[in-house]
């Protein structure tokens, strides 16, 4: 049968930048096997797809597939799916809903932006946590193609965190050091571990874009991701390892974060992090998407 889908584009405000994303409006009838095909079709970073809530009181149930296995939890696809939903509201006014999703209930707020975009906000539905530790320098950067001396900084190092999706965070020098990031596949397990969900982050102080606090990078290659242009379950993860590592005070704080620019799709994310007696609270991923495309597909 025919089903209806959407494409937008996420942490941005314009077509043909940020992170694209498909959303099946019509799944029902599809078994986890049909859904994988479909996003191995599509061939994006992610694609979702909507059914009815189980609870009454919520807007939607998702389900996150990248083009080789389901997620329990990712950013762009929770901000792109709530802006879809909230402009499919028919109304102008600013929303706020709950989406179930495999890791839980998420709570967003969305704002339209004309008739085929807006923003949304939406709050982390697992506080961050450390996993264990991360490869040796050396081993970290002969799997990125590059020198050990171009790994961390004075009081950055590396460390592996998750908030649902588990991310090797590695610090660069600068950007010509996360410029030259490459995947070296014969050395990738060794460095980021050999599952599906071995993701490596980069990132550095410098940035291409004024205000912005951090520009990264992500490769998740056993995912069918050669690189990401917005990750926002990687931000999720980085917010942990910011409120241990960024000499942020008690009170809430705008972390604003590039990525995807070295893929010619400029994004720009919100992380805002809630800090209390020198931990973290809360934090919450936020960002703008436009809708790009409208059809169906044949499943």
């Amino acid at each position: 049968m025919r089903r209806r889908f959407v494409t937008l584009d996420v942490f941005t405000d314009k077509r043909f930048a940020g992170n694209p994303l498909a959303v099946v409006l019509e799944p029902d009838g599809l078994d986890s096997a049909a859904m994988q095909a479909i996003a191995r079709e599509f061939n994006l970073s992610e694609t979702v797809f909507v059914f009815p809530s189980l609870d009454k009181g919520n807007r939607a149930k998702i389900r996150i597939f990248t083009p080789v296995s389901e997620l329990p939890f990712a950013g762009h696809p929770t901000v792109g799916t709530a802006v879809l939903l909230g402009q499919l509201e028919g109304e102008a006014n600013a929303r706020d809903f709950v989406l179930e999703l495999n890791i839980g209930l998420v709570a967003c707020k969305t704002t339209p932006n004309g008739a085929d975009g807006g923003r949304a906000v939406f709050d982390l539905p697992r506080l961050p946590a450390e996993i264990g530790a991360p490869a040796d320098n050396a081993t970290l950067a002969a799997a990125l193609g590059l020198e050990v001396g171009d790994i961390g900084s004075a009081d950055l190092r590396p460390a592996r965190w998750s908030a649902g999706a588990p991310y090797s965070l590695v610090p660069m020098r600068g950007l010509d050091a996360i410029r030259r990031c490459r995947v070296n596949p014969a050395l990738w397990d060794k460095a980021f571990g050999f599952d599906a969900h071995a993701a490596a982050y980069m990132f550095c102080r410098e940035t291409m874009t004024p205000g912005y606090a951090f520009h990264t990078r992500m490769f998740a290659p056993h995912q069918g991701v050669p690189e990401d242009p917005a990750t926002g379950s990687a931000a999720a993860a980085f917010a942990g390892y910011l409120s241990v590592h960024g000499d942020y005070q008690d009170g809430e704080h705008l972390v604003r974060i590039e990525q995807g620019f070295e893929m010619g799709r400029p994004s720009l994310i919100d992380l805002t992090l809630n800090i209390g007696a020198g931990k973290l609270v809360s934090a919450s991923i936020g960002g703008s998407a436009v809708i790009v495309t409208e059809g169906t597909i044949e499943a």
